[in-house]
């Protein structure tokens, strides 16, 4: 997509652009992709981060094949105006894992002229829409949906599959913990850790049952 140009050349309004989908599917990479080609066009870029993201380098963009940026990492989405004054370009990685605000914030960066590009999960490991990215994604002039690879059946995937048993909503992993699947290959697999956790409880009930009788 070619964004860098409008149509009405005197509107002094910015646009929001919102790239999103599973793990493993190039959110970021596409990311870096257009952030590098606004800074080759000499436009003034920023680059943030939630600061929670640790996971490849404190201050680093990276995606998964290492192709990385820098950036500044923020605690919070109330933290980004005041940095990303006198830009042109700003964007913002792992966009679910910030607050409601980022949503507002957004749009009062693209209403003063900036072209603002997010990238971010769509939908959480239970397969809802996570945190504000539904309210970007409605209120962007551009999204773009990228897809991964199924591990399992080679299909596209749009599911990003917790291996790990938790019910944490933010758990910053990587392969080991995560994997992308399929619409069909994600509902088996959730069906089968439903199974594991129910086994998981009644090995906990007997055990502490065990314990009570001994006891």
């Amino acid at each position: 997509m070619f964004l860098e140009n409008t149509v009405n050349q005197k509107e002094q309004f910015g646009w929001i652009e919102v790239i999103c989908g599973s793990m493993f599917s190039g959110k970021t990479e596409e990311l870096i992709r257009r952030l590098k080609r606004a800074k080759f066009a000499k436009q003034r870029v920023e680059i943030f981060k939630p600061a929670v993201d640790v996971r490849y380098d404190e201050e680093m963009v990276v995606s998964h094949d290492a192709n990385e940026i820098r950036s500044t990492p923020v605690p919070a989405a109330a933290n980004i105006p005041i940095l990303a004054d006198g830009c042109d370009v700003v964007g913002i990685d792992e966009a679910q894992f910030f607050d409601d605000e980022i949503v507002r914030i957004c749009n009062d960066l693209a209403n003063k002229g900036i072209r603002v590009i997010v990238a971010g999960l769509d939908m959480d490991f239970k397969g809802n829409p996570f945190g504000p990215m539904p309210n970007l994604m409605a209120t962007a002039e551009y999204v773009t949906k990228v897809h991964a690879v199924c591990t399992k059946t080679g299909n596209l995937a749009q599911f990003s599959h917790r291996k790990a048993l938790s019910d944490d909503l933010v758990l910053l992993g990587e392969v080991d913990e995560y994997e992308p699947l399929s619409r069909a290959a994600y509902y088996k697999s959730m069906q089968r850790d439903k199974l594991r956790q129910m086994n998981v409880n009644d090995a906990k009930e007997i055990d502490s049952k065990d314990h009570n009788d001994d006891a």
